[in-house]
């Protein structure tokens, strides 16, 4: 469901705190509603797949359903599917158009072990789960760890590839979540101000600067690459997941305006057509101050403060 600029910019203008207070509640009842479904779900299958593009804060939400899973007395266990990623060989390697490997391809997965282990715990019975070595582009064995799930214990298998047609076909009874934003910023005729998608790049650009230094020119030159990734991989399977979980606030597009705003004017007009089409919707957004979002806030993963940062 799309977001009304209008409201947006009153309530920016006349009580910010309040209105980042009321976003915050209502990402709350969705995750509440997350959790509920998976805990009712959990006699069928004690495997959750989890899967969204990037920048789509499915860190900080998957926390907050793992917490909210626990204050229920259930256990999780997070995975990530990247370490199931198989030894790289260039001669057998999965290949893109252009003849450069592909590593974002589902190929690179050892697809085989993963189902086998789905089953394993679905039965039971005890995993070892591998680490995946990025340095030597290696799986490692040895410094693999023993999963074993309780009665009231449930393992969340992350990754993009996680409701791949390859992955879900064979575990149809494993709960699957997809996490992305999903609501554009629209004005009072519907058209539209902000796309989901800028809002996303947006996290990402303020993400990169603040947490590595980077400007907005290093994620604008692999966002394209991003995308691709996302379309080919990720957002066609997105209706196989029992619940499509919106990750977006609509105190966002106003509180990053002020730090974004800044990196994306540093580029050069007309290199990016996406960074001229942004800065012209920022325009008519009013600003607002990140003194006014919560350490628990999802907008916290972006803008740093929160309190999910040791975790």
């Amino acid at each position: 469901m799309p977001y009304s600029l209008t409201r947006l910019n009153e309530a920016v203008r006349s009580d910010p705190a309040a209105f980042a207070r009321e976003c915050d509640a209502a990402f709350a009842k969705k995750v509440e509603n997350a959790a509920s479904r998976i805990a009712e779900h959990r006699g069928e299958s004690r495997v959750i797949l989890l899967s969204g593009p990037s920048g789509s804060g499915k860190t900080t939400t998957a926390l907050k359903i793992e917490e909210r899973l626990e204050n229920m007395g259930i256990e999780t266990h997070t995975i990530s599917m990247d370490d199931y990623f198989k030894t790289m060989d260039p001669e057998t390697a999965p290949r893109n158009r252009d003849g450069d490997i592909d590593f974002e391809s589902p190929f690179f997965l050892d697809v085989d072990l993963l189902n086998r282990h789905f089953a394993m715990l679905d039965r039971g019975e005890t995993i070892h789960v591998p680490k995946y070595e990025f340095a030597r582009q290696m799986r490692s064995d040895i410094m693999c760890h023993p999963l074993h799930l309780g009665p009231d214990e449930l393992a969340i298998f992350e990754g993009i590839h996680a409701l791949n047609d390859i992955i879900v076909g064979k575990n149809p009874h494993a709960f699957r979540l997809y996490i992305a934003a999903r609501s554009n910023l629209v004005d009072d005729d519907g058209n539209i101000v902000f796309q989901h998608a800028w809002l996303r790049l947006c996290r990402r650009i303020v993400r990169d600067y603040q947490f590595r230094g980077c400007d907005a020119g290093f994620t604008l030159k692999l966002w394209d690459n991003v995308r691709r990734g996302e379309k080919l991989y990720i957002s066609p399977y997105k209706e196989n997941a029992h619940i499509m979980f919106d990750s977006s606030l609509a105190f966002e597009f106003a509180v990053l305006k002020p730090v974004v705003v800044p990196l994306l004017e540093a580029i050069p007009p007309g290199k990016y057509s996406v960074v001229d089409a942004m800065l012209k919707g920022f325009q008519r957004i009013e600003a607002m101050d990140e003194k006014y979002v919560a350490p628990d806030s999802l907008a916290r993963e972006f803008l740093g403060g929160s309190t999910y940062d040791n975790h």
